[in-house]
């Protein structure tokens, strides 16, 4: 969770400056963005909370998403500086990112009725 409120803050930072961010050659859809940011949070979160389980089924973040979305990583980072130039729709979408996972947490805890829900 940490690495993502640094990035976001790092986006954040970036679309402060006076200088217009050039769309991309390669720009993605904002359902498929939403949806990486979405796999990079679970991700981090797989990480952040068992470090050793990603590392031993061999899954590189970064590589994973590179390869499901079929991009490279100058792809991912022209099109993230794009999106983020624009905060009040980068924030838009990462609250879909934040509602996605609350929806996901409360899924799991139907599925597992023995587990309290996280706030």
């Amino acid at each position: 969770m940490k690495k993502l409120v640094l990035v976001f803050c790092a986006v954040w930072l970036l679309s402060c400056s006076n200088n217009p961010v050039p769309k991309p050659d390669n720009l993605l859809d904002e359902e498929v963005m939403i949806n990486i940011l979405f796999d990079i949070a679970i991700l981090q979160a797989a990480d952040g909370s068992m470090p050793l389980r990603l590392s031993e089924k061999q899954i590189n973040s970064s590589t994973y998403i590179y390869k499901k979305y079929a991009i490279d990583s100058l792809t991912f980072h022209q099109n993230q500086r794009y999106y983020a130039a624009d905060v009040k729709q980068y924030k838009k979408m990462y609250q879909e990112v934040l509602d996605r996972l609350d929806e996901e947490v409360a899924a799991d805890s139907i599925a597992s009725p023995g587990k309290e829900k996280i706030k």
